[in-house]
């Protein structure tokens, strides 16, 4: 009887005990994964926001499995050629695993995954270091929003405020920030006080596998050769 995919051995690369020992419970558990699951999809994300994914994947959690950390992990415990693949096709799986993406083993429709996946939004206030998707500019004048004690901190991230009368007053235009440049930490707390939520979490489909199938729903890395089948 031929020796099943799944039972071969897996060498990982050389660490520390600890960590060769999580890398391995993370393979296997994934080994076992691709049994108990009948497809995996490969997904990215942007502007991850984890209390927010959490709560995505505990809706799914009697159907679904997921997995975020490392990409090279993930590849070994898939198989990232056809000769130590731990199922037919799964070695698809692993070329498309770069950068920002995560794996969904799923028993729910297909239908019902891309539904799930493409209606999922989620805002948030932008961090700092994020690329701004619009321009925001205050104008001179008051701004009411803001209490009174509120000026000194406002000063401390550079707005030019005054108190008028007791009003929070900025005495010119201020620019918060400039569509397609990164927010300084300046601009990413003066947006959170305006309750400027400009930061949306995403999740995008990149492939789907099941026996005997694979589907690419975004093209793959370029040096990949990856096709759908």
């Amino acid at each position: 009887m031929p020796k099943s995919k799944r039972d071969r051995p897996v060498t990982l690369s050389k660490t520390k005990r600890k960590g060769r020992e999580h890398k391995e419970a993370v393979v296997n558990t994934i080994k076992q994964a691709s049994e108990d699951y009948n497809s995996v999809y490969v997904f990215s994300f942007e502007n991850m926001r984890n209390l927010k994914f959490k709560e995505f994947r505990d809706q799914l959690k009697t159907t679904s499995r997921f997995f975020l950390g490392s990409n090279k992990v993930m590849q070994i415990a898939l198989g990232r050629s056809e000769s130590d693949e731990i199922k037919d096709g799964l070695h698809k799986v692993s070329e498309v695993l770069h950068g920002n993406a995560g794996l969904c083993f799923t028993n729910l429709p297909k239908e019902e995954v891309e539904r799930l996946f493409n209606e999922y939004e989620e805002y948030d206030f932008a961090r700092t270091g994020s690329i701004a998707t619009e321009k925001v500019e205050l104008k001179e004048g008051p701004l009411e929003q803001f209490s009174h004690e509120m000026e000194p901190f406002l000063r401390k991230q550079g707005m030019p405020v005054r108190l008028n009368k007791g009003v929070v007053e900025l005495v010119a235009d201020y620019l918060v920030c400039e569509e397609g440049k990164p927010l300084s930490p300046e601009s990413a707390r003066i947006l959170r006080l305006l309750g400027s939520k400009t930061a949306t979490f995403r999740l995008h489909l990149i492939c789907r596998w099941s026996p005997g199938e694979f589907e690419l729903y975004v093209p793959g890395p370029s040096d990949s050769g990856v096709e759908s089948s």
